[in-house]
């Protein structure tokens, strides 16, 4: 079965065509500045050259026609006809608690994702685009959703419920969502898988660790926890985002700086975190710890304060469940900066962790990077939300 995943942003549309008998990625790339000047398709097919050229792409249907016509190009093409592509798996960011699985999708399931659209504003009417766009382009192929909260919706009501008034729980939902679950999913089964032991029986803490950031603690299959809450902003400090703070601070800033509820938002959510706290020298880890290589204050606090929160977090979710069998770091950090998995580890003495230097500095395997006699084991695993979508997908239409 061939399924097209597909992941759209607000400016952007990522895709994948994978082979779900092989889980072999047929075709990948994305449509760069929908909407805008100098929109770009970077296509890449399994056995060719990646190809990248500028087209306008007024709206996400236009994108979706042009990612169509690189798949069944005669030249560069890795389909002979659209008939061949037997399902769409889209990645969707917000179901509320409307949906703890994925679905299969309809006028029902589009209606109930519009609902949850005030607590993605960014993201799910960009997702119902891409939705709506392929179901015009490709009358009759079914399409799946698969949300990023899904995963999430196990724990239990002491871990999403928040300390405020519960009419607010009652009228508008207000709880601890989480996101990336689809990242998180595919983590905590791998490392299962690594241990050698039943997914149904191990205590795995999954890092993902990007320029947004979350940390959840999976027991026996299920999440129990997660840092993300109603929102992305809540959590771990990010690339950008400002992650746990005094609520307190939203009205002194307002006060202070004479700006409205709406601007200090935008500024925790695109103004702080590590591209805030660094003074603005950058929202990229790999600029911070060159900075920190300097001597730069800036960077050593930065990098430290991050450092700190991960571990913290880590050490939450280790009370949470009692234990844990194993920490996982993925994402653009957690898979390709040993030096934030080596001072995270550094907290993580209590647990008998010891890093093994030479494991540490692998990057794009899954790897074991504690040292053997460790009690617990640390381990780095590149994430493919992608493939858990076409797998997703895929049980859904079988």
């Amino acid at each position: 079965m061939k399924i097209l995943v597909i992941n759209c942003g607000s400016s952007s549309l990522k895709f994948q065509l994978i082979d779900s008998e092989t889980e072999a990625v047929i075709a990948k790339g994305i449509c760069e500045r929908i909407g805008m000047d100098g929109s770009k398709l970077i296509y890449i097919p399994e056995k060719g050259a990646k190809q990248e050229n500028e087209s306008p792409m007024e709206d996400h249907k236009k994108a979706v026609s042009l990612v169509i016509e690189a798949l069944t190009d005669k030249e560069n093409g890795v389909l002979v006809s659209l008939s061949e592509i037997d399902a769409v798996g889209h990645r969707l960011v917000h179901g509320g608690e409307k949906f703890a699985g994925s679905t299969l999708i309809n006028e029902e399931v589009i209606a109930a994702i519009t609902e949850c659209n005030d607590l993605a504003p960014l993201h799910n009417p960009a997702n119902l685009i891409g939705i709506r766009a392929c179901q015009d382009l490709m009358p009759g192929v079914p399409q799946a959703g698969v949300f990023d909260t899904a995963f999430h919706q196990t724990m239990p009501e002491k871990a999403y419920l928040y300390g405020i008034p519960y009419e607010y729980y009652e009228k508008y939902r207000i709880r601890r969502y989480g996101f990336h679950g689809t990242s998180h999913s595919y983590v905590s089964k791998r490392a299962a898988e690594m241990l050698g032991k039943p997914y149904e029986n191990a205590k795995i803490i999954v890092c993902h660790l990007g320029n947004g950031a979350s940390v959840s603690a999976v027991k026996n299959g299920k999440c129990v926890d997660t840092s993300m809450g109603l929102t992305p902003l809540e959590g771990l400090m990010m690339g950008t985002r400002s992650g746990d703070i005094d609520p307190a601070i939203i009205e002194f800033l307002a006060h202070k700086e004479d700006k409205s509820i709406d601007e200090i938002m935008s500024i925790l959510n695109k103004k702080s975190g590590m591209y805030g706290l660094s003074g603005y020298l950058s929202s990229d880890s790999r600029d911070l710890h060159a900075a920190c290589d300097q001597g730069k204050p800036e960077g050593i606090r930065t990098v430290k304060t991050y450092c700190y929160r991960v571990a913290k977090y880590i050490g939450a979710y280790t009370a949470a469940m009692n234990g844990v069998d194993a920490i996982c770091f993925t994402a653009g950090i957690g898979e390709n900066s040993a030096e934030t998995r080596a001072e995270v580890c550094e907290y993580m003495g209590y647990l008998g962790i010891a890093i093994d230097g030479a494991q540490n500095a692998k990057r794009g395997e899954d790897v074991v990077i504690s040292t053997p006699d460790s009690r617990v084991k640390v381990m780095v695993i590149p994430t493919n939300e992608e493939l858990m979508i076409a797998r997703e997908t895929a049980a859904l239409i079988e």
